[in-house]
């Protein structure tokens, strides 16, 4: 296994092939603008995707926030990628937060947002962009750019209306109201709802249930549910098969349906 990204304004730790990347900028509610948290969570995608030994990559955010998107007061001075030319801005945003969403959707495992608390903006659609999303029941939503006379500039409308549908992502997007915990999973946001003392160990829970299973077929498993949103049922058929070809030929298939016709628990080595 690799040696771990230096991370700045994170930390990612490894246990169980479930990796946890914290952010841990309270100070700023976890801004994802003004920090390092974009080059954070974007290495630690990366790293994990090269890493045979890692089956889940959990995310969350250390104190109050989960994220509060984007630095607001450096949108009132214009600096970071806020400030410059129409070109230059756009470019920012290209070579700057618009790098987490492509991150994320290319993350080979399964990803888990453990919201803490307030996921507003950028912050919402970080969560919106894992595969699954448990909440404390502090967490706190908001599609929150019309408020401020801007658009969702990291993709989240992409990933929200996906996740939610296209009406009620657009009544949330265009009203730009907050929405509290027990709302979020009625609306399809969360998966479930939890005391925050509960948050970490049901969002670890999650994860090592998905980590038991044969780590191979986690990652096809992950590639075909993506490739599903975008692929014609002729064509996705026919990766459905390749994939599988591939997976009745791994080690752990093997070892699978030899521990279920043996009632044993199995043993598997991601291969």
């Amino acid at each position: 296994m690799s040696t771990q990204p230096e991370l700045k304004d994170a930390t990612l730790t490894l246990q169980d092939r479930i990796a946890t990347l914290t952010l841990q900028r309270d100070d700023v509610r976890n801004a994802l603008t003004g920090t390092q948290l974009i080059d954070d969570i974007v290495s630690s995608v990366e790293w994990v995707n090269r890493q045979s030994g890692v089956s889940v990559l959990i995310v969350t955010g250390e104190g109050k926030a989960f994220s509060a998107g984007g630095n607001v007061k450096e949108m009132r001075d214009k600096t970071g990628i806020f400030g410059g030319t129409l070109d230059e801005i756009q470019k920012q945003y290209r070579q700057g937060i618009q790098r987490i969403p492509l991150a994320l959707y290319n993350a080979e495992v399964p990803t888990i947002a453990a919201v803490n608390g307030a996921a507003v903006g950028a912050g919402m659609d970080l969560a919106c962009m894992c595969d699954m999303r448990i909440g404390s029941t502090r967490a706190l939503f908001g599609e929150t750019f019309i408020n401020l006379g801007i658009i969702p500039g990291d993709g989240g409308a992409w990933f929200l209306q996906r996740l939610i549908g296209y009406q009620t992502a657009a009544e949330l997007t265009f009203s730009g109201r907050l929405v509290e915990a027990e709302e979020a999973k009625a609306l399809g946001i969360l998966l479930r709802v939890v005391e925050p003392e509960e948050l970490m160990p049901q969002a670890l829970q999650l994860a090592r249930t998905i980590a038991a299973k044969p780590p191979l077929a986690v990652r096809y498993t992950k590639r075909l549910m993506k490739l599903a949103q975008q692929k014609a049922l002729p064509d996705f058929l026919q990766t459905c098969a390749n994939f599988q070809a591939i997976c009745h030929h791994t080690e752990d298939h093997h070892e699978a349906v030899d521990a279920f016709l043996a009632k044993r628990e199995p043993s598997y080595k991601g291969k």
